[in-house]
């Protein structure tokens, strides 16, 4: 099934790809030019999968373009359909797109990522970091772009994990992270709460729950947790951050 964001801004790889392609130096556009070609003609799939290798390691080494690297990543990975493959490009997009804020590479990033899990999926359908990756892309991507609808898509799949296995945290941190997208901030609290018990230093989970109460307009528990977080992180950066919000809550 593509995945599609309607009523977003459109981020064209290709487009991209030949503006950064003009930026690049005699031998290195020769170089790409002659790893393009080696697509286009190539009459086995391995040696299109090849090509598509050697301009995701060109775009990541020398030019170092994360959006071209990913996307000669996936479709080399689409070719050679193995869940390895798949699963490796998918994380690719799902760590990035989790910092991405331009809109339209959101959108993108969001769309490639679901569709590498699916592709996935359909080779280990009862994998459930497979199903956690997905759900993931929804909530960390299109959830944040305001669209319910997509998060409870995300939510779910993540379900699906946890109704079999209430002990799987890294399926309870993202439920809680989509309770909080979604504004559902005493699930996404439970949910987390759940994550910090089993996992005391889990660091990501104890900031998110002190987001999520202040979020909620929970004063006191949110400086507590934002207190908590700023001992356990001891870096006089993120202190002062920390310090910051706390100030802004008082």
């Amino acid at each position: 099934m593509p995945a599609t964001i309607s009523n977003s801004p459109t981020f064209d790889i290709k487009s991209f790809i030949d503006t950064a392609k003009s930026k690049l130096t005699a031998s290195q556009s020769l170089y790409v030019s002659q790893l393009e070609n080696g697509i286009s003609r190539g009459d086995v799939v391995a040696q299109q999968a090849k090509a598509y290798a050697s301009l995701a390691n060109f775009w990541k080494d020398s030019a170092h373009l994360f959006e071209p690297y990913a996307f000669y990543t996936a479709e080399a990975s689409k070719l050679d359909n193995s869940e390895k493959n798949l699963t490796f490009a998918a994380r690719l997009f799902l760590e990035n797109l989790r910092t991405e804020h331009d809109e339209a590479k959101l959108s993108w990033k969001t769309t490639e990522a679901i569709q590498l899990f699916e592709k996935a999926l359909e080779l280990n359908p009862e994998n459930d970091d497979l199903k956690i990756g997905l759900g993931s892309s929804y909530v960390y991507g299109r959830g944040r772009n305001n669209d319910p609808q997509q998060t409870m898509k995300g939510i779910q799949q993540l379900l699906s994990v946890v109704r079999k296995d209430s002990t799987n945290m890294k399926a309870q941190f993202v439920l809680g992270v989509g309770g909080a997208v979604s504004g559902q901030y005493d699930k996404a609290i439970e949910r987390l709460e759940k994550v910090i018990n089993a996992e005391p230093n889990n660091l990501e989970a104890i900031a998110f729950l002190a987001d999520t109460y202040a979020a909620k307009g929970d004063k006191e528990n949110a400086i507590k947790w934002y207190t908590i977080s700023k001992r356990l992180v001891n870096d006089p950066h993120y202190s002062k951050e920390v310090e910051n919000r706390i100030k802004s809550l008082q």
